[in-house]
């Protein structure tokens, strides 16, 4: 299910809004400043790819109740 494109193309959305704000917020500041080091790239890719993950696993839940609940 979570290889499924609808899944995949939901999930990229959501980390492209919200892990593109939680990047902002979270290191907008060091990246005006010109401070990224490796180790905030490292922090900057898991800011995007948490939402990823999160959005993915959400739809493979939802779609799994619903196949559930039209089995009952």
């Amino acid at each position: 299910i979570a290889w499924s494109a609808a899944v995949r193309r939901r999930a990229l959305q959501v980390a492209g809004i919200v892990g593109t704000l939680l990047l902002a917020i979270n290191h907008g500041g060091a990246i005006l400043r010109g401070d990224v080091s490796p180790a905030r790239w490292a922090q900057m890719v898991l800011t995007l790819i948490v939402p990823y993950l999160v959005s993915t696993v959400s739809s493979v839940g939802a779609i799994r109740e619903l196949r559930r609940q039209g089995n009952s």
